[in-house]
């Protein structure tokens, strides 16, 4: 099996293969999904919400990061592990951030690390792959600013939010990223900007026209607790599953069908025993 690598996603877009990419907090999940063939597992700071039952994002940290990133970097024989880097740690300097992402290479085994923002860290992203470390951009909705934006808001819904995104967009082309996530904006924007790039885009509630498409595992096979965003397709009730075999098991326990009772010899007669 051949492991993809970062130019293999460029070459998609070439070739007009979309690019296919799921979020995986552990082990198992990453085994699974790159059995299935996917191409890109995200280690998203996700977890914070999908895995830590939190609000937002913003409370995970670069160990927390470091930690599930090795587990799903050990399910990964194919996919590309690209693993968010958490709030702070890039934006307060580029040598704290070369350190961090690097982190996340050198113990986490990610192939790459994902950033969001534009023009604030064009800087970063042009440093960090200076030295080697592939960055994947994040725009559009930005979890991490959620504080800022008011909520989990659609972005770039007017004409100025447009040629804004499409501007950071180029920025980040030219600082080195080599994809780029588009998250929670109008169709059509999305579709300008994957025009316009020759890096790849890999929508979230962007609509049909990315060179890729990216949900949360969780939400797609159905094991959030709580609402799903609108855009989300269910693929599975895994959660539907574990409830219902959890009752049955409880069920079990509580009327003493399991363990089942079993026949053993006794030591002093040899003979068979209830």
């Amino acid at each position: 099996m051949v492991r993809l690598r970062v130019p293999d996603i460029a070459k998609k877009k070439r070739q007009k293969e979309k690019v296919a990419m799921l979020t995986a907090y552990d082990f198992p999940t990453a085994a699974l999904l790159d059995q299935a063939g996917i191409d890109i597992l995200l280690v998203g700071d996700s977890l914070g919400m999908a895995v830590f039952g939190n609000e937002t994002t913003i409370s995970v940290t670069l160990e927390d990061m470091i930690r599930h990133t090795r587990a799903v970097s050990r399910g990964a024989r194919r996919a590309l592990v690209v693993a968010d880097m958490p709030f702070l740690t890039y934006q307060c300097g580029r040598a704290r951030a070369v350190r961090n992402a690097g982190r996340l290479l050198s113990e986490g085994g990610a192939a790459a690390v994902k950033l969001e923002g534009g023009r604030a860290v064009s800087s970063t992203v042009r440093r960090l792959t200076e030295v080697g470390i592939p960055v994947m951009g994040h725009l559009g909705l930005l979890p991490q600013s959620v504080h800022q934006t008011g909520g989990y808001r659609k972005q770039a819904v007017s004409q100025e939010g447009k040629r804004r995104l499409l501007e950071e967009a180029r920025i980040l082309e030219r600082a080195g990223v080599f994809a780029l996530v588009l998250e929670a904006v109008p169709d059509e924007a999305a579709l300008e900007v994957t025009r316009e790039l020759s890096v790849p885009t890999i929508g979230i509630g962007a609509g049909p026209h990315c060179d890729g498409q990216v949900l949360v595992s969780h939400d797609a096979f159905g094991l959030t607790c709580g609402d799903v965003p609108s855009f989300v397709k269910s693929y599975a009730r895994i959660g539907e599953a574990i409830l219902e075999a959890a009752r049955t098991y409880i069920e079990e326990v509580r009327s003493g069908q399991f363990p089942p009772a079993r026949r053993f010899q006794s030591p002093d007669t040899g003979q068979p025993e209830r």
